[in-house]
């Protein structure tokens, strides 16, 4: 049953996540596109293609924005009600700290299945779509804009140089055009004035060209046998294709192969299909391997095992060689070794290549649980944290939150990074941060619940004057005893 106390706490705790969210969302937003802004600057995208990618863009950070925007409205919450002294209110009617934090708890259990949802049902395909995206934009070529006195080699095969332009910006002047034959001398146009339009049908970009010189050398290929010709005209019509400057829609299903594609179910399926490698690799050794050493088919179980004393009654086999033979010997030896080595570096190569990608799936895999289960961690830690220093606003909880935040993020991008490269196991990696910060929350609550001194700057001053008065009091009893 919820009572008074629950709608109280619910109430305090709704607006500043809600506002915190959203500009951790903004802020989350604002990073990916300073951080792609140099692949999209130029290229023309229209309004409804920006407001597609944000949608994308703000729906990928969801699992990242959760445990931040809990972490801060956590803090806000509790300090506020520090501040105005509801805490203590509370506190007075044998309420325990625990108990006012169960509606926020109910609430953020919530949010931790909402995170695993989002991050196991919505978010692969959001990455999948906002990869096709990113790759469209990033892979199309900037939008055309000729400038004066520039070399403009953005057509493939030519190279534009204008003058001067007028103000209509279609007006043209001292135009020259190369076009790159690569083997025979570049074909060159040259016009005193001229017009650039883009057709109706926005395909092609044509110049008209008025007053000019056409050269152009003919002839095949790599000989002197070719013709260098010089015509002139009155007027001249060059066209350009724009097909490549449009943002073309690739299929999303190119980038489907990427683990962070793939849900719960598909990334246990393949971790469970990579985890048997082992066996058909050594199968592989047998058949790729045994074939170049050609003596391994002649091995038997009554084959002698080499060791110290039957070295010394076995003949050596390449006595019995001629010397005349020696070199060949020699020669389809190494040979022999040298393709079987290229194999089993082939394979060595391989396999390391799959015990990568299993890595990789594992650490997806794993990371679908901690976001989520973050959300309950930094609420553990912003709760008693907010109870403690009692300070509301967004100045000191801020503060605070970003410390945190900090911590996880840092271990929680340490922890990745060693199980990329296999330091540690994918499971200890991606829930480091768990296991550093979960005992904060813990060590946290019980301090709250204790009514802990630990922010309270008085409790240190007092603290630090009794040490003070306690030597200044042992100096004094040295000083009368000499």
């Amino acid at each position: 049953m919820i009572k008074k106390l629950d709608i109280l706490i619910i109430k305090s705790f709704i607006g500043p996540f809600i506002a915190t969210f959203l500009i951790c969302i903004f802020v989350l937003i604002m990073q990916f596109f300073w951080l792609y802004l140099d692949d999209m600057v130029g290229k023309d995208l229209d309004f409804k293609t920006l407001v597609y990618m944000i949608g994308l863009v703000a729906v990928y950070w969801i699992p990242m924005a959760l445990p931040l925007s809990l972490l801060l409205s956590s803090i806000m919450t509790f300090g506020n009600l520090g501040e105005t002294f509801e805490i203590v209110a509370i506190k007075s009617a044998g309420i325990p700290l625990i108990r006012f934090m169960r509606p926020l708890l109910i609430i953020t259990s919530i949010l931790c299945v909402f995170a695993y949802f989002n991050a196991n049902n919505i978010n692969p395909i959001i990455q999948l779509k906002l990869a096709a995206v990113k790759y469209d934009i990033i892979v199309s070529k900037p939008a055309f804009d000729i400038k004066e006195g520039v070399f403009y080699n953005k057509f493939e095969g030519y190279i534009i140089k204008i003058g001067k332009k007028d103000k209509d910006d279609s007006t043209i002047h001292n135009i020259a055009i190369y076009q790159k034959k690569y083997s025979l001398q570049d074909n060159l146009i040259i016009a005193q004035s001229g017009i650039m339009r883009i057709t109706p049908d926005k395909k092609f970009l044509l110049f008209t060209l008025r007053d000019g010189w056409n050269y152009e050398e003919k002839g095949p290929r790599q000989t002197t046998k070719t013709d260098f010709y010089k015509t002139s005209f009155k007027e001249y019509k060059k066209m350009f294709d724009l097909s490549s400057f449009k943002l073309n829609k690739s299929v999303d299903s190119s980038f489907k192969y990427d683990p962070k594609m793939l849900s719960t179910r598909q990334l246990n399926m393949t971790i469970d299909s990579l985890k048997n490698i082992g066996k058909q690799y050594r199968l592989r050794a047998e058949k790729e391997v045994e074939p170049n050493i050609n003596f391994m088919r002649y091995i038997d179980s009554a084959w002698p095992k080499v060791n110290k004393d039957s070295l010394k009654n076995i003949h050596s086999y390449i006595s019995l060689v001629p010397d005349s033979q020696k070199h060949y010997i020699y020669e389809r030896a190494a040979s022999q070794l040298s393709v079987a080595k290229t194999n089993i570096q082939f394979l060595a190569t391989d396999y390391e290549a799959k015990q990568e990608s299993m890595r990789l799936h594992e650490i997806e895999l794993h990371r679908k649980f901690t976001f989520s289960f973050a959300c309950m961690v930094l609420f553990m830690i912003g709760a008693p944290l907010g109870s403690i220093i009692r300070k509301g606003g967004i100045g000191t909880p801020l503060v605070f939150a970003i410390i945190f935040f900090t911590f996880f993020y840092l271990f929680n991008t340490l922890g990745e990074k060693f199980a990329k490269e296999g330091v540690m196991s994918a499971f200890t990696g991606m829930w480091l941060s768990t296991f550093i910060l979960l005992p904060v929350g813990i060590f946290l609550t019980r301090k709250a619940m204790q009514d802990s001194q630990l922010f309270n700057k008085e409790s240190y001053y007092r603290f630090f004057k009794n040490i003070k008065l306690f030597f200044g009091n042992f100096k004094n009893n040295n000083n009368q005893s000499t």
